[in-house]
């Protein structure tokens, strides 16, 4: 690994610890930034020469905060700036911040960002662009190109987040027990949301959006280790790695998806699907099942079947059923009805989505999933009008694409066919 490979490395996993901490100091989000962003500059001028320090977040944070100091003393001229060898020589103050910034410190200086990030008087689109930014690090050109959105449009929607929780007056204390198992479930939709961005790119987007995958990933192990022994965050974390190992089969070579059983199943990634299938099994033993956990287990019987045929639809179904209690949803149902044409038939997966239609009349996959359900039933006229519904509702290429497949199918079906004699 190059000196450039392993600093970077080391900002990026330092950077939640760093930056919380910093913002526990100054109570400002550009201050906290910024400061770790002078850090890191230091970082990369002083680490190649004298190697990495014991504690990485320990030294951004002390190096920091000096700078900060510095920048605020300078700016209101109070004070000159402190020699510069007094600011990054850590050899006689490393030990000391090492030891007064424990693990404890840590923990809780991160959950104050994660909170802060998502705190409910910001929209779900801010603190999505928010966290990527603040505790992830992206880039304002980074974020913007994974949300397909123009950079000053990004730089606007980060900046009015960053006012809202300054004229909200949010504090930065550590939050209280019910204020931290309420915000735990924001936070936790905040990295699904941040996962679903990148897992719903199509194939031309994928490189640039693919990373949202992986980041969302390194936000929930981050969260894990915060909370080792929370089933529902072990459950989300084997969610995102269950679905993402799928990611190399996703797509064919023209960019066009490929369904869940037409899926090239030696592309997954196994240890992904290894690490994801523990943690579900570790998630399931507490006995205290969420809709992240039931979720695990139904990406948990998908990446356990060697072939599409090995399927325990089933047993998906009745995880469908219990997801349904917890989370009472028309697109759980229409989910459910997938694996229940599946184990029982067409029929009755018809009979299960029909009440969703009114709910579902404006929704792409209600009608795809009801054009094919009635397309195995034979009834070709009425698939014809589902398909062509779904084709008017499609929001992307892939969308269209899929659905024209289906009625060129219904097309050579319904054709006329040619014998000796000419008509059959």
């Amino acid at each position: 690994m190059t000196d450039l490979a392993w600093i970077e490395a080391a900002l990026t996993a330092a950077r939640p610890q760093a930056v919380a901490a910093l913002l526990r100091y100054f109570r400002d989000l550009d201050i906290a930034e910024e400061a770790f962003q002078e850090a890191s500059l230091r970082a990369l001028k002083n680490w190649p020469r004298n190697g990495p320090p014991r504690d990485p977040a320990a030294w951004l944070i002390f190096v920091g905060r000096n700078a900060a100091i510095d920048a605020v003393r300078r700016d209101s001229r109070q004070q000159e700036l402190p020699p510069e060898e007094k600011i990054s020589d850590l050899d006689d103050v490393e030990t000391r911040v090492v030891e007064r910034l424990d693990n404890s410190d840590y923990r809780d200086d991160v959950l104050r960002l994660l909170f802060v990030c998502c705190h409910p008087e910001l929209p779900a689109t801010q603190q999505i662009a928010l966290a990527l930014r603040i505790v992830s690090g992206l880039t304002v050109p980074q974020i913007a190109r994974a949300f397909l959105v123009g950079e000053s449009a990004m730089e606007q929607r980060i900046t009015r987040a960053k006012a809202r929780i300054a004229k909200a007056g949010i504090p930065f204390g550590t939050p209280g027990a019910v204020e931290r198992a309420e915000r735990l479930a924001a936070v936790a939709a905040m990295i699904y949301l941040v996962f679903n961005e990148g897992y719903s790119a199509e194939a031309d987007s994928a490189d640039r959006r693919r990373s949202l995958c992986d980041e969302a990933i390194r936000l929930s192990r981050l969260l894990l280790r915060l909370f080792p022994a929370e089933p529902e965050i072990m459950g989300l974390t084997a969610l995102l790695l269950l679905q993402h190992a799928r990611a190399d089969a996703r797509f064919d070579a023209n960019g066009a998806a490929i369904l869940l059983d037409e899926q090239d199943r030696t592309l997954w990634n196994r240890a992904m699907i290894a690490e994801g299938l523990a943690l579900v099994d570790k998630a399931m033993r507490h006995h205290r099942p969420g809709v992240y956990q039931i979720q695990a287990a139904i990406a948990a019987l998908h990446a356990r079947a060697a072939r599409p045929e090995e399927t325990d639809w089933a047993e998906i179904n009745l995880l469908y059923r219990a997801l349904e209690q917890l989370q009472p949803s028309p697109v759980v149902t229409l989910n459910r009805a997938v694996a229940v044409a599946k184990a029982e038939g067409p029929e009755a997966a018809l009979d299960l989505i029909e009440p969703l239609a009114e709910r579902l009349f404006g929704y792409f996959y209600f009608f795809g999933v009801k054009g094919n359900l009635l397309m195995q039933l034979g009834r070709n006229g009425e698939a014809k009008a589902a398909f062509d519904r779904a084709i008017s509702l499609a929001r992307t290429p892939a969308e269209a694409a899929h659905i024209r497949m289906h009625l060129d199918r219904l097309a050579r079906d319904s054709a006329p066919r040619q014998g000796a004699s000419g008509i059959v």
